[in-house]
């Protein structure tokens, strides 16, 4: 007979959503979806009071939620959701073309190691987000 610890480490277990809290949903939709470029997977009220909007980052297995009447926690409160991309520049430049606050690309660890580039940018609500470069073959 399979062990608890067995049982629970077998399983696949996929993290799928990350919740986002904010204080102004709408603003935060367009946001997300218009200039760092998610896409909106659904934006629903499933009883008065309650409002999920649900958003992925393209090419993501992993959305993102946002919304009203749910235990999100503090607007403002998450740090350091990670994105990861092939090219820091490319994204750098795609996301301060459409108006994100991105920082310039800092070099965290030694230069040519892998995962070591990053830019940072905060949503409205001051929610920090690293980007990544990862370059995978």
């Amino acid at each position: 007979m399979a062990s608890q610890t067995e049982t629970a480490t077998s399983m696949d277990m996929k993290l799928e959503v990350v919740p986002i809290p904010v204080s102004d949903v709408d603003a935060a939709k367009a946001f997300y979806t218009e200039k760092v470029g998610f896409n909106l997977d659904n934006d629903v009220r499933p009883n008065p009071g309650m409002r999920v909007v649900q958003m992925t980052p393209p090419g993501s297995a992993c959305s993102v939620v946002i919304g009203e009447g749910l235990p999100l926690g503090k607007p403002g409160s998450v740090k350091g959701v990670q994105l990861v991309v092939q090219d820091i520049d490319a994204a750098r430049e795609a996301l301060a073309s459409r108006g994100v606050p991105v920082g310039a690309v800092q070099q965290l660890g030694p230069e040519g190691s892998p995962g070591s580039r990053y830019v940072f940018f905060e949503d409205p609500d001051g929610n920090l987000w690293a980007v990544q470069e990862y370059k995978r073959s």
